[in-house]
C-alpha cells in the first residue's frame, strides 16, 4: 500500500474514531440534562415517580455508551492494524471492517462495564438514588 494510500485510510478510521468519541462526550451531556430535569419535576411536584422514571434515559444512555466505547475500541484496532501493516491486497484498501478484531476484545458487557463508564455512570444512578430517597423523605415529613 503507497504512503499516500495509506495515510488516508488511517485519517478516515481516525474520521469514525472522534466521531465515537464525540458521541460518548455528547450521551454523557444527555444523560446527566434529562436526570436533572427529572429531578427538579420530581422535587418541585413532590413526585418520586419522576425519579423512578430517571433511571430509564440513565441506563439507556448506559448502554449506548458502552456500545460507542466498544466500537471505538475495535476501530483503534483496525487503527493500529493499517498502521504496522507493510503491503495490503487491494480489496483492503479502505476497508472499514472491524469484524475480525472482536475476539481479540473483552465483550461489549465488559467494555460497558469498565472502570471508566462505572464511574461516570454509576454516579449517575447514585444520585438517582439518593434524590429517591430525599424526595421520599420530605413527602412523608
Amino acid at each position: 500500500m503507497g504512503n499516500d494510500v495509506k495515510i488516508h485510510h488511517l485519517e478516515a478510521i481516525q474520521g469514525v474514531i472522534n466521531r465515537m468519541a464525540q458521541n460518548s462526550f455528547l450521551i454523557k451531556g444527555w444523560s446527566v440534562t434529562l436526570v436533572s430535569a427529572l429531578f427538579a419535576l420530581a422535587t418541585a411536584q413532590s413526585n418520586s415517580g419522576f425519579v423512578l422514571l430517571a433511571y430509564v434515559p440513565a441506563c439507556m444512555f448506559w448502554i449506548l455508551d458502552g456500545y460507542f466505547l466498544y466500537q471505538e475500541k475495535l476501530y483503534r484496532r483496525l487503527f493500529d492494524h493499517v498502521r504496522i501493516s507493510k503491503e495490503s491486497e487491494p480489496a483492503e484498501f479502505f476497508s472499514m471492517d472491524t469484524t475480525s478484531f472482536r475476539n481479540q476484545m473483552p465483550s461489549w458487557l465488559c467494555v460497558a462495564l469498565s472502570r471508566t463508564l462505572l464511574v461516570f455512570h454509576g454516579a449517575v444512578l447514585g444520585s438517582i438514588i439518593l434524590v429517591m430517597i430525599l424526595v421520599r423523605k420530605s413527602a412523608i415529613q
